[in-house]
């Protein structure tokens, strides 16, 4: 499916999904494989993993241009009190600093909206795939001392992370390709 994606998209685009294959391949291999956050059914990652990721940051940024302007801002304070909530109960401890990744992300890039929209389909994409059994979020965040839930609230705050490089490496990968003036 990516493949038919990018096979109709601009060059721009095509540039951005492969360094977002890029990039997701190697956070599902640091996250998952070498920190343990989570685990993948079989103990894997699953092949279609770090595409589907390419397809969820398309997905993002048609949605971003789409909606209106407030939702950059609604997003991160409709899920301030729930990440606090959560916090200050004990039963997830790794939303607060995640939720700050996301506010970081935020105030680093332009592309605001687009990390409000991936923030939520995210988690979407979390509810539904942990529900399914695909993967599972470990309950304490290896040497951290955290907790964390089955998914993380926040969990939206890597792929906001994700779209950071992604946006940034492929702006600086178009603009090294550009001939001199």
């Amino acid at each position: 499916m990516l493949l038919w994606w990018m096979a109709g998209s601009s060059a721009a685009a095509r540039l951005s999904l492969t360094v977002c294959v890029a990039y997701a391949t190697l956070g599902e291999i640091l996250l998952s494989l070498v920190w343990g956050l989570y685990d993948y059914r079989l103990g894997n990652i699953p092949l279609f993993v770090p595409p589907g990721h390419a397809l969820l940051f398309a997905l993002g940024l048609r949605l971003a241009t789409r909606l209106p302007d407030w939702v950059t801002w609604a997003v991160p304070a409709s899920a301030a009190p729930l990440v606090l909530t959560l916090a200050w109960s004990g039963s997830d401890t790794l939303g607060p600093p995640l939720f700050a990744l996301l506010l970081a992300c935020m105030a680093l890039s332009r592309a605001r909206k687009l990390y409000a929209v991936m923030f939520l389909l995210a988690l979407a994409m979390e509810i539904f795939g942990t529900a399914l059994g695909n993967w599972r979020w470990h309950a304490e965040v290896p040497g951290l001392g955290l907790h964390t839930l089955n998914p993380p609230l926040a969990a939206g705050a890597f792929y906001c992370v994700l779209d950071l490089l992604v946006v940034g490496t492929s702006a600086l990968l178009r603009r090294r390709a550009q001939p001199a003036a």
